[in-house]
């Protein structure tokens, strides 16, 4: 059955849709921008997918029937649809544990190396939900989805328990332990002596733990024949390259863009996690550039050059759309432009001469106030060029600043090893020059590029030892799998993007026999030791607090007094890396011509969900829909609406992607916005090993091979982008061929046209002219601003006039929650939607439902498009329960399970509640979610029936105990985390006060990069919720309804340059 349908589209009748529009139209898809009769059936059906009851035969229907009213006749019995456990109280409880009462402490998080600062909270000794950590200077409070969702991976049954021994590589393992490996080790490190290790090779990802590096270099002296390679699938090895060739060595780059008046990004999405390790903070400093309170203020300008899109490009006043390899030639033109010493254009940029003067001069005025930015995965010839450009304005020591580059295995000046590459390794494998390969937390197997065939090489050394956190593809050809312990059960340290040293603690004993990363360095140096003392022992050694100690010597008073500050801090403060003074000594006459790739190009990026794969069986990413895409579970090969058309392909039909001679298959995904001849991969997915949720084919249909090419599989988890990778061109190729293999064979489960509120979009009926989205242009409302005020006072005075519904329902006393998001600082990062998530112990629901409607997040981050569907403007909308006091949901519950507070909280009782959804077909918000299934314990991840492992009892410590968990048949929707609420007026009530303002944060407002959103008591006048809800930009949600809600949403405004648009243009990118 095909659940997509609406999907479906004609990009002719789109167009001839928009260019009959006048005014500004906001569309979320294309067939909504279509407007086809399939679509507007699909939107009249309150809850999509019910036809194909119908197709259902008598008997078959009589029996459903008949278990309904079995089911309906049990549905008081709890037990039925949740287990029912025993407790036993403490016999002598912890002094510092109070049931209920939740404890935190800091740690951090890495992701490709680099430290998060983070607290964990932590409730009668489980760790259940990640928070940043608001003095961390690389987190500033505000945490990205995946470092928040590592507490599920924490819990995951799928990870490595056991050492295991692969006597038959390729096939099942047997279970072993750490004393038998521990003596294998040392017999074969013992026979190595002679030789220094000659023939033993280690492999790693990015490091920058001090620890970890010290007790490297220790074995590496113990042994100095043994080589040290590492590897990052997205790493930043492109960026240091480009250090090296325009700064004579390996730095890393910090940007400060709360100094920046002016921001040109050349494919450079500084924004998103997966992309740019600083990217909470760059997102704090640019939105506070982008806020506007009242009638006066200044933003910031945004220019973005992008490839495929991106959040930077989606938060341009102006964007161009172009090809991975054309933004070299862009950049030569930008810095011709500016007149960087040596650089001449060399033509083929897609900007005209005046828009690039333009953009030129605005940089130039702002010289010192301005940032260039590119991405990682642009050549080091471009990362070079942006350098040259950042010198030429003056912004070095500005907002631009350097540091030797903080990760170890870059090289960087007088670093204590060296490191070398992935290809040396293997060029090193298929000499024979290997004996014992040890690959420690990276999956070459998976995620190496396809030309090294990292396999096969790998299989000419006699001794594998993998040692990482799952039983994967890497470790079903390795003698010896090691289980990684998870970053929540260990101790260790590692630094940020600016150098600043964190330490990693434990919240809870190892669920299994893991160790850390140091734990096994000192494990192969035969010094066992647990990660605590490995740690103080380097720290109190290198001097981290003073003077360095000698190895041995006891722990002074002032060691530890410092340690224990670190402990509770989290990090040592200002430990950040001085910055380095620098100068370019680029030639850029050197730089090599601009290449023209022809043909089709294939774009390969890191998922923003689940990364490079490490991450692909969790199943809060795998089911978080990606910013722009808005796809679940899979990825795709994603294309332009006009390269569709040429191609002849929609959404849903199956392709295949031919490069260097290999295949894969790939069902389609249109994306406005994309660049024409060029195809987007996200990797990460496709994996063959590595858990329940990543493995392929266990989350929705299975496209049958049709070659027998390893990687030509694909099923629900997706297809596997490494196939086409090669280490010449890891991020971008032309000479793509693309053969169209099926029609609407394939069922991606995307979100992007969920919960329709209608309004000024495409017009689902003539005359729907009501406002969802409202942006201005900076200028404009500076100037008449005043005037679009009272002209919309105006129009709602008369309709409030005419309501007869009575304008006091409730009597309101004391307290009074609202909350206001900004649209201008809304960066659609998705943190909010984890945040939520973890707090209120929403489930996973899987591919299928989610692709019949029916995803549980309580947080919708609506994506509109304005202007043409091949460079469309993008506007972000969160969208939760907006809390209204005359809330259309209350009056049609027949059992009042939805009712309202006095405090105006439209509050959810669980217990009564019986399913009917009367409430979510009378809600104009669409925010409500119900448990069509019971999901929580139908999460295939954690059935305890899949195999021996304890997966329910895993699950269950994750949950928060101060929220209910529901059951099968139950409506749930934001509570505006009621349960906060209660925690802060407990304790202000202990002390005789209210709650002060800021006290009460939701956990969408804690974990926002931007600060987006506010809570408080707007019955306040001086809480700041209260001024931005009277803010001129605020309007409410549907307000022609009266259903007055208690959430406010403020107006976006661009700020495009009027030498290149003009007022009149306001609001549209580049070729609207």
């Amino acid at each position: 059955m095909d659940t997509n349908t609406e999907q479906r589209f004609d990009v002719e009748a789109a167009r001839e849709q928009l260019a009959g529009q006048g005014g500004k139209r906001y569309w979320r898809t294309l067939s909504e921008l279509a407007d086809t009769p399939e679509f507007q059936l699909w939107v009249e059906d309150e809850f999509p997918n019910r036809r194909s009851i119908m197709q259902i035969n008598r008997r078959d229907l009589l029996k459903f029937m008949g278990a309904s009213m079995a089911l309906a006749g049990l549905s008081g019995c709890r037990g039925v649809f949740l287990p029912e456990d025993k407790v036993v109280p403490y016999v002598r409880q912890p002094e510092e544990l109070v049931p209920g009462k939740s404890l935190y402490y800091a740690s951090a998080i890495t992701l490709g190396g680099y430290a998060t600062g983070v607290l964990v909270e932590q409730q009668e000794g489980r760790p259940i939900k990640i928070e940043g950590n608001p003095e961390h200077p690389a987190s500033l409070g505000a945490l990205d989805s995946i470092s928040q969702a590592q507490v599920l991976g924490f819990y995951d049954p799928d990870r490595a328990g056991s050492v295991l021994n692969r006597a038959n590589l390729g096939f099942d393992a047997d279970l072993s332990s750490w004393e038998l490996f521990e003596a294998s080790i040392k017999k074969l490190l013992a026979d190595k002596q002679k030789t220094g290790g000659a023939s033993i090779r280690i492999l790693t990802g990015s490091v920058t733990s001090p620890t970890f590096i010290g007790l490297m270099t220790r074995f590496l002296a113990k042994y100095p024949a043994v080589k040290w390679h590492a590897y990052e699938p997205v790493g930043r090895a492109n960026a240091h390259e480009g250090s090296r060739l325009a700064l004579g060595g390996a730095y890393d780059t910090i940007y400060d863009f709360s100094k920046a008046n002016v921001v040109f990004s050349l494919d450079g999405d500084f924004l998103s996690s997966v992309s740019n390790p600083a990217a909470l903070v760059n997102a704090r400093q640019f939105a506070e550039k982008r806020r506007v309170k009242g009638y006066e203020g200044t933003m910031n300008r945004l220019y973005a050059i992008q490839s495929t899109p991106t959040l930077a490009g989606a938060m341009a006043d102006h964007c161009w759309t172009v090809r991975g390899s054309e933004v070299y030639a862009h950049a030569l033109a930008l810095a011709a432009a500016l007149g960087v010493p040596g650089v001449s254009a060399a033509g083929g940029s897609s900007i005209s001469a005046a828009h690039l003067a333009a953009v030129a001069k605005d940089l130039t005025d702002n010289a010192g106030a301005s940032i260039v930015i590119t991405g990682d995965h642009q050549p080091p010839q471009v990362h070079a060029l942006v350098q040259a450009i950042n010198s030429h304005l003056r912004n070095f020591g500005a907002t631009v600043t350097h540091i030797p580059a903080v990760d170890v295995t870059a090289n960087p000046a007088g670093s204590p090893v060296a490191v070398g590459d992935l290809a040396t390794l293997v060029q090193d494998l298929n000499g024979n020059a290997v004996d014992t390969l040890i690959v420690m937390e990276a999956n070459p197997v998976y995620d190496a590029p396809a030309d090294l065939n990292f396999r096969d090489a790998m299989l000419k050394a006699r001794t594998k030892i993998r040692f990482g956190a799952y039983d994967d593809e890497t470790s079903l050809w390795s003698e010896w799998h090691l289980p990684l312990a998870h970053e929540l059960e260990a101790w260790g340290d590692a630094r940020a993007f600016d150098g600043t040293l964190s330490v990693i603690q434990p919240l809870i004993a190892p669920l299994y026999e893991g160790r850390s990363a140091i734990e096994f360095l000192a494990t192969l140096l035969d010094e066992p030791k647990g990660g605590y003392d490995l740690v103080r022992d380097h720290w109190h050694q290198s001097g981290v607090f003073g003077s360095p100690a000698p190895a041995g010597s006891k722990f002074d008073n002032a060691f530890e007094k410092n340690w224990r500050t670190v402990v509770h801090d989290g990090l040592v403060k200002n430990s950040a890396v001085a910055p380095a003074t620098v100068t370019v000594t680029l030639d850029a006459a050197s730089l090599p011509a601009p290449q023209k790739v022809e043909g089709i190009e294939v774009n390969f990026r890191p998922d923003p969900c689940v990364y490079d794969g490490r991450y692909t069986n969790n199943g809060w990413l795998m089911e978080l829909p990606r910013p722009l895409t808005k796809l679940t579970w899979d990825n795709a090969a994603i294309m332009g609406p006009k390269m569709a058309k040429s191609l002849g392909v929609a959404d849903d039909d199956v392709v295949q992607l031919t490069l260097n001679g290999k295949n894969v298959k790939a069902p389609v995904f249109v994306q406005p916005g994309h660049p024409d001849q060029a195809i987007t991969v996200h990797l990460g997915f496709g994996r063959t090993r590595g858990g329940v949720v990543a493995s392929v084919g266990d989350n929705g249909e299975k496209i049958d091979t049709v070659t027998s090419s390893i990687n030509d599989k694909m099923g629900g988890g997706g297809f596997d982008g490494y196939a086409l990778r090669t280490q010449a061109a890891p991020y971008f190729q032309g000479g793509l061929t693309v053969t169209v293999l099926s029609r609407n064979s394939y069922d991606l489960a995307t979100t992007q046209g969920h919960q329709p509120l209608d309004g000024n979009h495409i017009p689902q009926f003539e005359g729907d002219e009501r406002e969802v989205v409202v942006e201005h242009n900076l200028a404009t409302f500076l100037a008449k601003g005043k005037e679009i005020e009272e002209k919309r006072k105006e129009e709602y005075k008369e309709l409030n006039d005419q309501n007869l519904f009575p304008d006091q329902i409730f009597q309101y006393e004391g307290l009074q929650w609202g909350m206001t998001i900004d649209l201008n600082t809304c960066i659609g990062c998705n943190a909010c939607v984890t945040a939520c998530q973890a707090e209120n112990n929403i489930p996973v629901v899987g591919k299928e439902q989610v692709a019949r409607h029916r995803e549980m997040h309580w947080i919708r981050i609506d994506r509109y498009y304005s202007g043409g569907d091949d460079d469309p403007a993008v506007s972000w909308q969160p969208v939760m329960c907006v809390q209204c006091e005359k809330a259309p949901c209350e009056p049609v519950c027949p059992v009042a399970a939805t009712v309202h507070s006095h405090e105006g909280l439209n509050q959810m009782t669980y217990n009564r509640c019986v399913g009917t959804r009367y409430c979510s077909n009378n809600c104009p918000y669409k925010v409500r979610r119900f448990n069509y299934l019971n999901f929580t314990d139908n999460q295939k991840q954690f059935d305890v029936h899949l195999d021996e492992k304890p997966r329910i009892p895993l699950l269950r410590m994750l949950n928060n105990p101060n929220v209910t968990v529901r059951g099968r048949g139950v409506m749930e929707k934001c509570t505006y985390c009621t349960q906060r609420i209660n925690e802060v007026r407990i304790e202000a009530k202990k002390q005789n006060r209210d709650p002060l303002d800021g006290e009460i944060v939701t956990a969408c407002q804690q974990a926002c990069p931007t600060q987006t959103i506010v809570f408080g008591n707007i019955a306040d006048p001086k809480a700041k919720v209260t001024e931005l809800r009277h803010d001129p930009r605020a309007y409410l949600l549907l307000e022609e309804l009266l259903t007055r809600p208690r959430t406010s949403h403020l107006a976006k405004l661009r700020n495009p340059n009027p030498e290149i648009h003009g007022a009149a243009a306001a609001g549209a990118t580049e070729g609207a």
